[in-house]
């Protein structure tokens, strides 16, 4: 097959011709049909993730169709139209028990435990538990969109942040991740105020529905306007974008018995972000994490699109061919593309 390789971190990936993948008995391979580029590819391109081991081939948001099966496989057939979580639980460990995939004991990651998906073909083990099929009415591209940035965000604005119409919510970064959480925020009848160092990231959210937009690049401030427009701050808040100022923001914005989510991977000199815990203390505020978001949570989610609460579709920025994806790939630092950047030539 054709693949998206890099053998060396921060080395120029190129196109080449690799061995196909073959299902365990227990899992899949997919014919990738669309494939997101996230930050978190970028992320593992630098060597900052421990489980990627090189030579190694990128790419966890993705939607394809069934190719081939393991024996023990029962709920899927080739031909079958399929998305999957970019975390995948075994389903058999305590967390998968308690209905916890997204942080199971012995997640796999397609992208960072194994080849991904910037690929004609990826594997994807346990499938019966992880795949989730996809409604006849949705494309490849925007199913593709789904799988890390858009369902972390659903799961961190519904299942962890548990926001309802009427409150005040702050997305700090303005990404695909952000953008994401500002339309599922704004579905629920939320106020949204989106912060960003991009007048032209910050435009978009509005257009998604954000009730106003603050650049952190002109605002020293930003924690107090937040606490300002918000009536003494926001119920929740999310750290769309990963870096320590923006999750300092992001806790101190908030009102009394507020909830700060953590979404954006932080890294580096970021790892160990500074907080103010002492207004944690104080104001009984919750610090929750989002990795991710089970299988099994995908059908409220596809239910929200159906209804046309959510449209997914109006985050995808490009579409662009798998040999363009290289440059892709090795620029995302810049943050320059506006919206979600898909594959769908390979």
């Amino acid at each position: 097959m054709k693949a998206l390789v890099y053998r060396a971190f921060s080395a120029p990936p190129e196109i080449e011709r690799v061995p196909d993948p073959v299902p365990g008995d227990d899992g899949v391979v997919l014919r990738v049909m669309a494939s997101g580029i996230c930050r978190s590819d970028w992320h593992g391109w630098q060597g900052n993730d421990p489980d990627i081991t090189l030579p190694h081939v990128p790419g966890h948001e993705l939607a394809g169709i069934v190719a081939a099966v393991g024996e023990n496989i029962s709920r899927w057939r080739i031909g079958d139209r399929v998305t999957v979580p970019f975390v995948g639980g075994c389903g058999h460990c305590p967390q998968c028990e308690s209905g916890n995939h997204q942080v199971c004991d012995h997640q796999f990651q397609p992208g960072f435990t194994h080849w991904g998906s910037f690929a004609e073909l990826v594997a994807i083990h346990y499938a019966d538990i992880n795949l989730v099929r996809l409604p006849d009415e949705m494309t490849f591209t925007t199913a593709a969109s789904l799988g890390c940035r858009f369902a972390t965000s659903f799961r961190a604005i519904v299942d962890q942040g548990q926001v309802s119409e009427g409150q005040w919510v702050a997305i700090h970064g303005c990404g695909g991740v952000g953008l994401s959480a500002i339309m599922i925020a704004c579905a629920l009848g939320a106020h949204v105020i989106a912060v960003d160092i991009s007048d032209d990231k910050l435009a978009l959210a509005q257009q998604l529905g954000a009730t106003t937009a603050i650049n952190a690049s002109s605002n020293d401030h930003v924690a107090a306007a937040i606490r300002d427009l918000s009536g003494g701050g926001v119920h929740v808040s999310v750290d769309a974008i990963g870096n320590a100022a923006a999750c300092f923001n992001s806790i101190d914005c908030l009102r009394k018995r507020g909830k700060h989510i953590q979404v954006g991977l932080m890294v580096e000199d970021d790892h160990n972000p500074r907080v103010p815990m002492g207004k944690v203390l104080s104001n009984e505020l919750e610090i929750l994490g989002s990795h991710g978001m089970q299988a099994h949570r995908y059908a409220d989610m596809l239910a929200m699109i159906a209804a046309g609460s959510l449209k997914p579709e109006r985050l995808i920025g490009n579409t662009i061919c798998l040999e363009d994806a290289i440059a892709e790939l090795v620029s995302m630092d810049k943050f320059g593309s506006r919206g979600v950047t898909v594959i769908t030539e390979f």
